[in-house]
């Protein structure tokens, strides 16, 4: 059995008392997904690139990121002993809903596990499971035409990761994740104005917020000038563990899974991946 310890990070932390233009620099300096929050020298929360990168896909007024404070997409810690079991660290996870523990020892913080480490960690066992068993049959789908701002708030309003993208005779030709939305949005996070050079004689600068809006920046763009071209893919009944290394040597957090017949029929993630270690052992 392995523990918590085996695979944990040493965590990144920032100061309550900071603003988001702070953490944007920290998370792009530091090239860290997880920032836990101090306050008086304690760990009071967590700030993760995906909490920022859907207030900055979302976000609809005018201040500036340094007038924002922390405060306001601070999330709460769940915390592990270092000694808790890898199975436990997945059943913690998947039954809050989260993509990170924090680990303690003796009651003091000592490491951060991701999603990212139980996958990893899975990638060691001999499972023997196939991905048809644990991936999820619905996936998400636009068409690749169809503006920035639709695809944005499906994918907040649905709370899913990415979305395939077909051309208008039904054939799948890219897919968006939020982290390709989330790379957008920390790349113009601190600005305060958005240029469009969609139309090559026009150039047009939108607010920030034109992310979500159908008279500004996300009504402009086509979700096709963003989108990745190569679908990263597995066949169900291809064995789980090579799908879990599949998505670590590529850094993503999921792939599409394949018919018989080369047709997409669902996605296999991390939490997928996480949700079978929760049940493995």
């Amino acid at each position: 059995m392995k523990y918590a310890k085996d695979f944990m990070n040493t965590p990144r932390t920032i100061k309550y008392e900071s603003n988001l233009a702070d953490v944007l620099k920290k998370i792009i300096d530091e090239k860290k997904s997880r920032l836990l929050v101090t306050q008086n020298g304690k760990i009071i929360g967590l700030i993760s690139e995906k909490d920022l990168g859907i207030f900055l896909l979302t976000d609809t007024t005018e201040r500036k990121l340094d007038e924002i404070p922390l405060s306001e997409i601070i999330k709460k810690i769940i915390s592990v002993d270092e000694k808790t079991g890898m199975d436990k660290c997945a059943q913690l996870m998947m039954t809050n809903e989260i993509g990170s523990l924090v680990v303690t020892s003796n009651d003091e913080v000592v490491g951060i596990l991701t999603k990212t480490d139980l996958v990893r960690y899975f990638t060691k066992l001999d499972s023997q499971k196939i991905v048809g068993e644990y991936m999820s049959p619905y996936y998400a789908w636009q068409y690749y035409d169809t503006p920035l701002y639709k695809v944005v708030l499906k994918m907040v309003d649905e709370k899913i990761s990415r979305v395939i993208l077909r051309d208008h005779e039904e054939t799948p030709v890219g897919i968006v994740t939020f982290r390709d939305l989330f790379n957008l949005a920390l790349t113009l996070g601190d600005k305060e104005d958005v240029l469009d050079n969609t139309d090559p004689l026009i150039s047009v600068i939108f607010p920030r917020k034109g992310f979500i809006s159908e008279s500004g920046f996300g009504g402009s763009t086509q979700i096709n000038e963003i989108m990745t071209k190569n679908i990263v893919s597995v066949n169900y009944d291809d064995d789980l563990t090579k799908a879990a290394k599949l998505i670590l040597e590529k850094n993503i957090n999921g792939v599409a899974v394949l018919s018989v017949h080369r047709n997409i029929i669902g996605i296999i993630s991390k939490t997928d991946i996480v949700r079978a270690l929760a049940f493995l052992l």
